[in-house]
């Protein structure tokens, strides 16, 4: 059987929907023989009766409504598939996909993805936001191009550009007293915990570092959103160890304090590319934003 034709799909469609062979000719454009004529090729064609003529009225048989469904699915991927060709021809670069962390999204994104839709409105970006784990597995399934995320990643499977670091720091109440100047891992871990948790690199970059004070920690509360944590620690629930970008670019939350770490935790962030990967012109203009989050 040869390839069925969108056009005679069309025409079924119109013929059923509206009820009538005339009817469906006068939308398309098209005589009434003509129409016919394409109904008659496309029962042919597929060996079965489609449409069952009453008088004047035009009803689908089982086999035909049954076509008409596919058709709809037919004519859709059609229209996706000439509107993709349309960018194309209208300078559409491409799609890139993102993936980097919440906090990074939050505090350091916003004026590169402008800088991009300025200098590149032709480039789709997909911005994916998740753990550095879930983006170092998305990328090994080719569902994301590029992570920026902390590190460190296999660099035996990924080509790994470092762009910043950024000290964690402590966050307390300002109701507690004599808190010193620089914050240990045995001072922190007199206080109740409140962590984000453990399966988040910053996650379990802070649990390892406060295991320095002897013994690892038991929080007293554990949550994934860092503004959450924020919050309880202002309210005089806890103490918590935050990135420096959640806690240093926003306005401090009235009852909350800030000091740094001794040793210090460095959170380094790193762009993230699978070294299989060849880099489209698209994928490369993102890359060279994205490498301004140094400056960010």
């Amino acid at each position: 059987m040869r390839n069925l034709s969108l056009d005679q799909l069309a025409t079924l469609v119109e013929v059923l929907e509206g009820g009538s062979f005339s009817a469906a000719a006068r939308r398309l454009n098209l005589s009434q023989p003509a129409v016919s004529q394409q109904i008659r090729e496309l029962e042919a064609r597929v060996g079965v009766q489609l449409v069952e003529r009453l008088g004047k009225r035009a009803f689908a048989t089982h086999a035909g409504a049954e076509l008409v469904e596919h058709a709809r699915v037919l004519a859709r991927d059609a229209g996706l598939a000439l509107a993709a060709m349309r960018r194309h021809r209208e300078g559409w670069l491409g799609r890139v996909r993102i993936g980097t962390g919440a906090t990074y999204l939050a505090y350091f994104f916003t004026p590169i993805l402008r800088r991009l839709r300025d200098a590149h409105p032709n480039i789709e970006l997909e911005i994916t936001v998740g753990t550095t784990q879930s983006i170092v597995e998305s990328m090994l399934r080719n569902e994301i191009d590029i992570g920026a995320v902390t590190l460190p990643v296999d660099e035996r499977v990924f080509d790994v550009t470092y762009i910043r670091s950024d000290p964690m720091q402590a966050v307390l109440p300002t109701s507690y007293e004599g808190v010193p100047d620089m914050v240990t891992a045995e001072y922190m871990m007199g206080q109740p915990l409140i962590l984000e948790y453990a399966k988040a690199t910053t996650g379990r970059m802070v649990r390892e570092w406060l295991t320095g004070a002897g013994a690892p920690p038991r929080p007293a509360m554990e949550l994934d959103m860092i503004e959450a944590i924020k919050s309880i620690v202002a309210a005089g629930l806890g103490a918590s160890i935050l990135p420096f970008e959640s806690v240093m670019r926003r306005p401090m939350p009235e009852g909350m304090m800030t000091r740094p770490l001794s040793p210090p935790i460095p959170r380094r962030l790193g762009l993230i590319q699978r070294r299989d990967k060849e880099a489209d012109r698209a994928l490369g203009l993102v890359r060279a934003e994205l490498l301004g989050l140094a400056d960010a």
